[in-house]
């Protein structure tokens, strides 16, 4: 059937988006354990009714069979870099291939990003990603999926995003800025259908956010490395130097607390990420992993008992434990971490990247980095985002990011949203930095995650052991979460 667009007497006003459920396609994916999934495809589903860029600006749908109308919907992202992504199929290799093997309908948009590009009447190249392109078209998917919640088998009410890093803060900002009415003008010029953008849940590996603190977060954290395993010129050391100094006064603003309370400042912060950082390891040693003190971790010096497996009562009501035999061995609790040490051998493992990391000084030519790309211009411009890069880049001690860019940056930013009136900030957070990631600093998704959980949001964040710049791993684990989350009442 065809589902009507026109407006019905009483009823809310439509866009013109289209549904045709008439035309899906069987198909199936065959996982790595050998099972096969037959399911239904609904392709080139334009979410826009004023596509600016027809390559990207829809989305693919894929029904398991056996799904119905309460079925939550996996919508995974495959945006990199800010760079363009387009609707892909299911991969029995990721995420979008174990979500259709659980049962739950896939949808996967395609996004505008920096480097996509079209041809004008003129001739000329208009880049149709600059931001916040990117965030609109996911937004303009969400309301497509609500829009059509009825005619399309999935529930729009149990959406669970997924992305890494560059996708991963898109998911971020889906699961962030719900419904936040500043979008609203974007989106009705697109022609997105005339519903809420909310989500139920987000899935963020490794997000690359918050990017306009990002370079000052860097240096704070790693500036320790600068004279060990960074080597920097002379130039380079002063504005790190002039960076770190500008995180404190941010870092105290988020007025952040750890889960008992305590309120993390610039005096306290760092042993809050060494006791997230020995958390990862020590779980990853009771798996059997191998954690050598070369990396900067204490172990206990004697054995320690384990409580018995009855919570260690005895039949008597006593507490006992284990006898010695069954204990841990020597050696096995870590105790305490020289976080100098374990950022140098972060470091060690890939190069940081020189300062500023993330909105270099000169925007010309190689010198841009793909965040200089990102908030950009439509004719292909790479700027500077903040005002100390400007200054540095000008030499106008003075100079300031203009109106246009300064927008684009907050709405680009999760941590403006998390907290905000009229914004329906989604409830699950699934939140993945691994341990040696350097492509953002530590802090970055600490603070969107703790940031979150103060607001009372229902977070599982890990930084993952030994884990590089990646994502979509543990994915037993990630679907057991979600899993959890729908057998909740």
């Amino acid at each position: 059937m065809v589902s009507s667009v026109c407006a019905i007497a009483g009823e809310k006003p439509t866009s013109g988006v289209m549904f045709d459920a008439s035309k899906g396609v069987a198909g199936s994916v065959s996982m790595p354990n050998g099972k096969v999934v037959n399911y239904t495809a609904y392709t080139k589903l334009y979410y826009v009714t004023n596509v600016e860029d027809s390559t990207y600006q829809y989305m693919n749908v894929f029904v398991p069979d056996g799904a119905d109308q309460s079925t939550p919907i996996f919508m995974p992202n495959y945006v990199g870099g800010y760079m363009a992504a387009k609707p892909q199929s299911v991969n029995a290799g990721d995420a979008s291939g174990c979500a259709l093997a659980e049962g739950y309908v896939v949808a996967i948009p395609g996004v505008r990003g920096r480097n996509s590009v079209v041809t004008n009447a003129d001739g000329e190249s208009v880049y149709t990603g600059r931001a916040p392109k990117a965030l609109l078209d996911l937004k303009a998917a969400v309301r497509y999926l609500r829009h059509f919640d009825k005619e399309m088998p999935g529930d729009a009410e149990k959406i669970i995003t997924n992305g890494t890093s560059a996708g991963g803060a898109m998911s971020a900002l889906l699961g962030a800025t719900g419904n936040n009415p500043v979008y609203e003008e974007y989106l009705k010029e697109m022609g997105a259908a005339n519903e809420r953008d909310d989500i139920f849940a987000a899935v963020c590996f490794c997000p690359i956010t918050d990017l306009d603190h990002a370079d000052a977060a860097y240096e704070w954290l790693y500036g320790c490395t600068n004279n060990v395993t960074r080597h920097l010129s002379d130039e380079q050391s002063e504005v790190s130097k002039e960076l770190a100094s500008q995180y404190p006064a941010y870092l105290n603003s988020l007025n952040l607390k750890k889960a008992d309370g305590t309120l993390l400042t610039s005096d306290n912060y760092l042993d809050y990420l060494k006791e997230l950082l020995m958390k990862s390891a020590q779980e990853a040693k009771d798996y059997g992993a191998t954690i050598p003190d070369s990396i900067g971790f204490a172990f206990s010096g004697m054995p320690q008992f384990i409580a018995s497996v009855n919570g260690g009562m005895r039949g008597d009501g006593r507490p006992t434990l284990r006898p010695e035999r069954s204990a841990k061995s020597q050696g096995e609790y870590i105790t305490d971490l020289d976080l100098e040490r374990y950022l140098n051998y972060v470091v060690s493992m890939t190069p940081l990247k020189t300062p500023p990391a993330f909105d270099s000084k000169g925007v010309a030519g190689n010198n841009a980095s793909g965040e200089n790309e990102e908030f950009g211009d439509e004719n292909g411009s790479s700027v500077n985002f903040t005002d100390y890069s400007l200054q540095k880049s000008t030499g106008n001690e003075d100079a300031q990011v203009d109106s246009r860019i300064k927008t684009a940056v907050k709405l680009m930013n999760p941590m403006n949203f998390i907290s905000a009136p009229n914004t329906t900030v989604a409830q699950h957070w699934y939140i993945r930095h691994g341990a040696i990631d350097r492509d953002t600093a530590f802090p970055v998704p600490i603070n969107l995650a703790t940031k979150l959980q103060n607001e009372g949001k229902d977070v599982n964040f890990k930084l993952a052991w030994n884990r590089p710049h990646s994502g979509d791993y543990a994915l037993n684990e990630m679907f057991e979460w979600i899993k959890s989350l729908l057998d909740k009442p």
